[in-house]
């Protein structure tokens, strides 16, 4: 009995500590997480409606998580530090500089993947002569490797073009 209440307590929480994670870290996909009791009496947070017979305790995660502008955002400490705005010039420079060499090396990359891919068909190695499946895992590496460079490239140019 203290073992089945137990597991049921672990799955609980584990369900707790997913419904967390997901509010940390998916801010834009927020929706009213409602806090429900079952005919056991046990407590779930959903944002889904929940099986007849439970009962609805509370409701919503703040107005201001969720984009409405009629929610007061919290001022700014009175001992927040600031950052000049030469300082942040200095800072988004040297920002631009960085992602605009990483475009560099990232292109200089896709340029050596491209050439070892040989448009699909690179001449197989001697090894890979006997072994079509070695050279069909080759093959898709170096499909792999033009790909990886190309969407590095589009999310640096992205990165570049969204700087002030």
């Amino acid at each position: 009995m203290v073992l089945a209440e137990a597991g049921r307590a672990s799955i609980l929480c584990t369900r707790a500590i997913c419904w967390c994670t997901l509010l940390l870290f998916a801010p834009c996909a927020v929706a009213d997480i409602c806090k429900y009791v079952d005919a056991e009496g046990n407590m779930h947070y959903t944002n889904v409606a929940p099986e007849k017979g439970w009962k609805k305790l509370s409701c919503g995660v703040g107005e201001q998580a969720r984009g409405d502008p009629s929610a007061k955002a919290s001022p700014t400490p009175a001992g927040f530090p600031k950052v000049d705005a030469d300082t942040q010039r200095g800072r988004d420079g040297l920002r631009r500089k960085v992602l605009t060499d990483e475009l560099d090396t990232e292109e200089k990359l896709l340029g050596e993947a491209r050439a070892a891919y040989g448009d699909g068909a690179p001449s197989p190695l001697p090894d890979e002569q006997k072994d079509a499946q070695k050279y069909a895992n080759r093959l898709g590496k170096l499909r792999q490797a033009v790909s990886l460079h190309e969407k590095n490239i589009e999310a640096l140019r992205k990165e570049l073009a969204a700087l002030k």
